[in-house]
């Protein structure tokens, strides 16, 4: 194949396919979802490593499949030294309260910029300087979205408290 490939018409007629294959190769179908996903993304970012390929779906199965493996080969390693004893299993993975529960689906319900200024200030506990260098905008812009940040994020987490007192 000289020219390159519509990755939507390949996407559209190999996603499913690839994502079953993985899955049967993992063992987890998210993972599966997750190596397929990242292929196609690559695929998108540099065009010029699927240009010319012959068969693009076998190309996309196996970056894919390497995608799957090195993830693997890192989950293994965090494991062995996780049971090594070198790191406290308490440390591990923190737990999760529902008030943390609570927070993300709030802060999810926000408009992805005021979301964005509200954790790097908030939860990342930058200064407004840096968030607003940090998302490119001025300092006035990041404490307006804070502003309507957490006034958003009174009124919804009121409204998941409510929600989960009548469950």
């Amino acid at each position: 194949m000289t020219s390159e490939p519509d990755l939507r018409d390949v996407y559209a007629a190999s996603a499913g396919r690839l994502v079953a294959q993985l899955y049967g190769m993992t063992g987890d179908f998210a993972e599966a979802q997750d190596a397929v996903q990242e292929a196609f993304a690559r695929a998108l970012s540099r065009p010029s490593r699927i240009r010319g390929v012959d068969n693009p779906e076998a190309w996309l199965r196996r970056v894919a499949m390497n995608i799957a493996r090195s993830r693997h080969r890192r989950r293994a390693l965090f494991d062995r030294i996780a049971r090594s004893g070198r790191l406290d299993a308490d440390d591990i993975v923190p737990p999760i309260s529902p008030d943390h529960v609570a927070l993300v689906t709030a802060l999810q319900r926000l408009p992805r910029a005021i979301r964005e200024t509200v954790v790097l200030h908030h939860l990342a506990d930058l200064p407004v300087a840096e968030v607003a260098t940090a998302l490119g905008c001025t300092a006035d812009t990041v404490k307006t979205r804070l502003v309507r940040g957490r006034r958003a994020l009174a009124q919804h987490l009121q409204e998941i408290e409510m929600e989960s007192s009548r469950a």
